[in-house]
């Protein structure tokens, strides 16, 4: 156990000065929130993911997805997980989401079995707009459950550890679809693609079950049986005196709490234009390999899962990377700088395969920057619960309509797989990224210089204090956003102390 401990304060998982009742705390909120959320968002980019799959094993033909059909499919996916999104994440800081989250698990579950048995592409249209609309709650509501229980100091790995998710579980599938391909293609009558859907139908909805005992909600409204009454109220005392607000309600005030703020604003713009510029290590990557008839369908599988594997890896050392620092902005800039010369190389396009894999490899890398944008907007709204919850899936929101529109305009299947007008989307897009990435931190600091601390007043409203805080040059959420610029006091405390002195 000293031997783990030790590695632990190596990786700076636990900080040097952390108590032992704190480490234990800690251990036990990851083993409860990263196993739910992790479990419930691996779940859906299965079910995300086996479109893809299907298409390039069987789907197409079967469907008759010809044309942009495919794109069309996949934005009819978003446009039923933007309607529910914000509504669904207000609503979640109401609800008990142990049993909230699960229920719609089950639910998105249900439709992708659903459509293993459709026969046209309409029925198509209708099982994706119904899987969209059922997962809404996984990701920002799982998104904002990751971002409500860990300190500064600890929010880059954590979500390095949820960002990975995706992509293993879109690697998962591509292996998935493999075996499905090779090995039950025709049992029973079905297609291949058919009995991808069934599995992970068959693993969706068990892990649902499963989250109805570990969900673990938000810490100032947990009834976790895993949580004594104690840790219970250290896990919000550690959070307030990171700045971190306890809930402040529902009512008429949270829509001029969430646009009264610049944040909402800057972020929408910062994330959507960084989350576009990556996409080709997605679709366009898969259909190029599917382009080359020295692929077949199971290495065409096998060489899709390189791009996430790639990703896997960057999102680990940008988290890690990133909570050493003390910064979020730092590596996120490095992602930028890498996707502008990736799409650079595939606009030419006329280059080697090898530069090609480099430049698809690139940006699945680059993908590993932008799992920091959550994080960093849940630290920048850190002073209001209800807001920031909100505004993750407000934020989210603009991809998502973004990703209904962009794929059918700029990457239409008819182009693939040369994508020069998608191309060219990205390469300005990625250009105009590495702009905008400094604009929270110099806006913030303008808010501290005309006296504005949202940390020190959530401390000041809980009775606590930073002693020895500098006024200058201390803005919270840029390159010194949770270094120690102060100890956390309780006021009580204090008082009592003197007066026993």
């Amino acid at each position: 156990m000293r031997i783990v401990n030790r590695f632990a304060e190596i990786i700076d998982w636990y900080p040097k000065d952390m108590s032992k009742e704190e480490r234990h705390l800690v251990f036990k909120i990851d083993w409860l929130v990263l196993s739910f959320t992790c479990i419930s968002y691996f779940t859906k980019n299965l079910d995300v993911s086996a479109l893809t799959n299907a298409y390039i094993s069987g789907m197409r033909e079967d469907l008759n997805l010809v044309g942009n059909r495919l794109n069309y499919a996949t934005s009819m996916y978003y446009v039923g997980y933007a309607i529910f999104q914000i509504p669904s994440n207000i609503v979640l800081t109401r609800l008990p989401a142990e049993y909230y989250l699960p229920a719609f698990e089950v639910l998105w579950g249900l439709f992708t079995l659903g459509t293993a048995f459709i026969t046209s592409y309409n029925q198509l249209l209708v099982m994706r707009f119904f899987v969209g609309f059922t997962a809404t709650a996984c990701w920002v509501g799982n998104m904002h459950i990751v971002n409500s229980w860990y300190t500064r100091q600890e929010l880059g790995k954590r979500n390095a550890i949820y960002g990975c998710v995706s992509p293993v579980g879109a690697m998962f599938a591509g292996y998935l679809q493999s075996a499905a391909y090779t090995n039950l293609r025709g049992v029973r009558g079905l297609a291949g693609w058919r009995w991808l859907f069934i599995i992970c139908t068959i693993i969706t909805i068990p892990c649902a079950l499963i989250g109805v005992f570990f969900c673990p909600n938000v810490p100032d409204r947990t009834r976790s049986r895993w949580f004594t009454e104690r840790e219970k109220q250290l896990c919000v005392d550690r959070l307030l005196k990171d700045g971190f607000a306890k809930t402040r309600g529902v009512d008429r005030t949270l829509f001029k709490r969430i646009f009264g703020n610049w944040r909402i604003y800057v972020f929408f713009v910062v994330a959507n234009i960084y989350w576009l510029t990556p996409y080709p290590s997605g679709l366009p990557y898969t259909l190029w390999l599917k382009s080359n008839p020295q692929y077949s369908v199971p290495m065409v599988n096998n060489l899709a899962t390189i791009a996430h594997g790639a990703t896997i890896a960057s999102t680990m050392v940008c988290g890690f990377y990133s909570d050493w620092r003390k910064n979020r902005w730092e590596p996120i800039c490095y992602g930028g700088v890498l996707i502008l010369v990736c799409n650079i190389l595939l606009l030419v396009w006329k280059i080697p395969d090898g530069a090609k894999f480099f430049a698809f490899i690139g940006l699945g890398v680059a993908n590993g920057a932008t799992n920091l944008l959550m994080p960093w907007l849940a630290e920048f709204m850190s002073h209001d619960l209800e807001a920031r919850s909100a505004s993750i899936a407000i934020v989210n929101v603009g991809w998502v309509v973004i990703n209904c529109i962009v794929p059918i305009i700029a990457w239409p299947t008819l182009s693939a797989p040369r994508y020069r007008g998608g191309y060219i989307w990205s390469t300005t897009m990625a250009a105009i990224q590495i702009f905008l990435l400094p604009l929270p931190v110099i806006m913030e600091r303008q808010e501290k210089k005309k006296g504005i601390d949202f940390r020190r007043k959530v401390l000041e409203e809980n009775g606590m204090v930073l002693a020895g805080l500098e006024e200058k040059g201390n803005a919270v959420g840029d390159d010194q956003s949770f270094e120690e610029s102060g100890k956390v006091v309780n006021e009580k405390e204090v008082q009592v102390n003197a007066i026993a002195v």
